[in-house]
């Protein structure tokens, strides 16, 4: 069976739900937003600390435990529900898609 890709669009467009966009960019907007703020404290406060230029090094190590954390306490996942992408800040979209796998993979036995 042979179909168009426009036949094709419109049956992905039936089948998906529709997504409230004005309630989740600004959500993915202001967690994303706080992630990066996170981020920039930890740098500051390890750079004041005396860890000089290996106070970028240290705050990223600082968000993956925390990520990490948070996921094996199910906590990540409730608050990715609501911010949607504004979770895939690389690193802890990262400290994420490596802990989540193990959580699962234990949760089978």
């Amino acid at each position: 069976m042979k179909i168009s890709n426009e036949a094709y669009a419109e049956l992905v467009r039936a089948a998906s739900p529709p997504t409230a966009q004005g309630k989740t960019l600004p959500a993915a907007f202001c967690i994303g937003g706080a992630i990066c703020l996170l981020g920039q404290f930890l740098t500051d406060g390890y750079r004041a600390l005396g860890f000089g230029e290996r106070s970028g090094t240290a705050a990223s190590c600082t968000i993956i435990v925390l990520t990490a954390l948070l996921t094996g306490l199910h906590v990540f996942d409730r608050l990715a529900k609501h911010a949607g992408a504004g979770t895939l800040v690389p690193i802890t979209g990262f400290a994420n898609a490596v802990v989540s796998p193990a959580i699962e993979f234990r949760t089978e036995d």
